[in-house]
């Protein structure tokens, strides 16, 4: 069993066809049988179930599938940190929204400053869509605030953020200086797209508490967010990082409701078998200099 084979392997899954993932690799479909067998042999398990011309991985395919993706690319990672020893080193880096907007520009500058010549390729999503990149060794490491399920990942907080509930100055609620939670029972909710931290946190303590807002505004974009509160369409849930200006120039304000406060950690992500490069380690200790400070 060598590197190729589950280089192979993991073409396969990921293209459900072995037709497919020979195209994609370039080599003939009987090699590509050839090496699942030569697999499916060693191990002595049945790696992908065949039915109506697609295949389907079995259990203990999904079980080699973790692991391949994560010795591939340590190998890989691996390799290019020998060759290169120092030089051309890389660095493919994930954040949430929040992160990525408020806090990646500072954090990269001070990167390149302590690496010269690295390069950064930089992925912003949702927190879960990075979680996801994560276990598919798409991404080195990632940093996000809020919730990441699997216990394949390990997690470092590295700051603090903190959610808060924003109106516009047309809101009735707007010039109130404090507000019990049921105020807010059929207000109008523009909040972020599933998958968001901002709906597993706030929205998960107003359920509990059998707060129920009308969702009329669904958006990915924060942008769109704060547009839409400025101009009165109802309340957001959104991180404090994200609307400092807007506040400034009071084109929205912070509910105080209850002396409520939810905080969630910013948190450094990277797989529990991820191969630590001269480059990564590097990154880690960047990022940890100044845990409580903004980059």
């Amino acid at each position: 069993m060598t590197i190729r084979h589950l280089k192979i392997f993991i073409t396969v899954a990921d293209c459900g066809k072995m037709r497919k993932a020979a195209e994609l690799l370039y080599i003939s479909q009987p090699s590509v049988s050839q090496v699942i067998q030569e697999l499916e042999s060693h191990y002595g398990v049945k790696l992908f179930e065949r039915l109506s011309q697609k295949i389907y991985l079995t259990e203990s395919g999904k079980k080699l599938l973790l692991h391949a993706r994560h010795v591939v690319d340590s190998f890989e990672s691996m390799d290019l940190d020998m060759k290169n020893f120092g030089e051309h080193l890389r660095l493919r880096l994930g954040g949430s929204v929040s992160v990525g907007t408020c806090l990646f520009d500072a954090l990269i500058s001070r990167t390149q400053k302590e690496m010269p010549g690295i390069k950064i390729k930089v992925f912003i999503n949702n927190t879960s869509f990075i979680e996801e990149m994560i276990l598919k060794s798409q991404l080195d490491v990632g940093i996000v605030e809020g919730v990441v399920k699997s216990n394949d990942i390990i997690r470092i907080p590295i700051a603090k953020d903190e959610l808060v509930m924003i109106v516009g100055r047309s809101d009735p609620l707007y010039d109130k200086k404090s507000i019990a939670l049921e105020e807010l029972v059929g207000h109008s909710l523009i909040s972020r797209e599933d998958g968001s931290t901002d709906r597993n946190q706030y929205e998960r303590l107003l359920q509990e508490r059998n707060i129920e807002l009308e969702q009329n505004w669904c958006s990915t974009n924060t942008e769109a967010i704060k547009k839409a509160v400025v101009a009165g369409r109802g309340v957001a849930i959104i991180s404090k990082m994200l609307i400092t200006q807007e506040v400034i120039e009071e084109k929205v304000k912070i509910l105080n409701i209850d002396n409520i406060k939810v905080e969630r950690d910013i948190q450094l992500i990277f797989h529990k078998n991820k191969f630590l490069s001269q480059s990564l380690q590097k990154f880690l200790t960047v990022c940890q200099e100044k845990p409580n400070e903004p980059y």
